[in-house]
């Protein structure tokens, strides 16, 4: 299996590419991770709601065929570390690739969060996109780690 961070934009300020980049090299083989970053539709003469449409179908046509899709939501499921941990478990006994969507400044468009496997949420606040980015990254290698008995998770 291979989990896919898709997110919207593609121009991160040089320490959240540094951040993603050496989370992204710490995974081993057999846990293939990968960040696809999708240019956000220009914002001129656009509402909101056609931005996300836009940038909905932009993340449909970057999706891997037939993959269980997880929608970073401010309304999505809490989980914990160890929670998101099982699921990913359980994701991956699916035998699916796991993709995980961060949208654009908007938000993510309704039709395409009604369609995803799954909501989630990192926080009750509201975050940079660079910084959701790292982060999220972050409690991937976090659940590799309770995984696979590496010693980077402490209980």
């Amino acid at each position: 299996m291979k989990i896919w961070l898709i997110a919207m934009g593609s121009r991160m300020p040089a320490w959240a590419e540094a951040a993603s980049a050496d989370f992204l090299k710490r995974f081993p083989s057999d846990w293939r991770v990968h960040l696809k970053a999708l240019k956000t539709p220009a914002r001129e003469g656009q509402t909101a709601d056609q931005l996300m449409k836009l940038e909905a179908q932009k993340i449909t046509e970057a999706l891997p065929k037939d993959a269980l899709v997880v929608v970073l939501d401010e309304r999505g499921t809490t989980l914990t570390t160890l929670e998101l941990s099982k699921s990913v478990d359980r994701w991956r006994e699916m035998g699916q690739d796991l993709v995980l969507v961060i949208g654009g400044p908007d938000g993510i468009d309704e039709d395409f969060k009604k369609r995803a496997h799954a909501r989630i949420r990192l926080s009750s606040m509201t975050w940079p996109h660079a910084m959701v980015r790292v982060m999220l990254l972050e409690q991937l290698y976090r659940v590799f780690s309770l995984q696979t008995g590496h010693p980077y998770h402490r209980e």
